[in-house]
């Protein structure tokens, strides 16, 4: 009986150790600084066919870009971009959302990026673009 009772302490300890070792790293949420955002219309081959998301009304395609600033050491992957989109009238182009999309890479310091949004016609220009920031991981996520 007490043979066993070491046994199982002994393997416990013997796997503890082992899941210690090959944890893999932290992934942790890193935030990224953007900015000198602007935007401008799509290309005409890009823009062709553009609908919002009910299907069935026309829509403005834009291309927003700015610039990345990743103050870490290590390379950012698959950060979602979060930010406030309004018409001249002050009215959300994205009613309920803020996430509008996603950088698949981000090296370490400044870098551009862009991204595609549909906005309904009827909604008059120019926008405005409020509260754009990023946040992402400091390894792949495995999906």
């Amino acid at each position: 009986m007490r043979l066993r009772s070491f046994r199982l302490v002994f393997i416990c300890c013997v796997m503890g150790v082992l899941s210690w070792v090959f944890t893999p790293p932290a992934v942790a949420l890193t935030q990224i600084k953007l900015f000198d955002i602007s935007y401008h219309e799509c290309p005409p081959e890009l823009a062709k066919g553009t609908v919002t998301s009910s299907g069935s009304r026309a829509a403005s395609c834009f291309i927003v870009t700015g610039k990345a600033q990743n103050d870490t050491n290590k390379t950012v992957y698959d950060a979602d971009i979060f930010g406030r989109i309004y018409d001249a009238n002050g009215d959300s182009v994205m009613q309920n959302r803020t996430r509008l999309g996603s950088i698949a890479e981000i090296p370490s310091g400044t870098s551009d990026f862009d991204l595609r949004i549909s906005v309904p016609a009827n909604q008059p220009t120019p926008l405005q673009l409020k509260q754009f920031k990023a946040a992402g991981f400091s390894g792949q996520v495995r999906r």
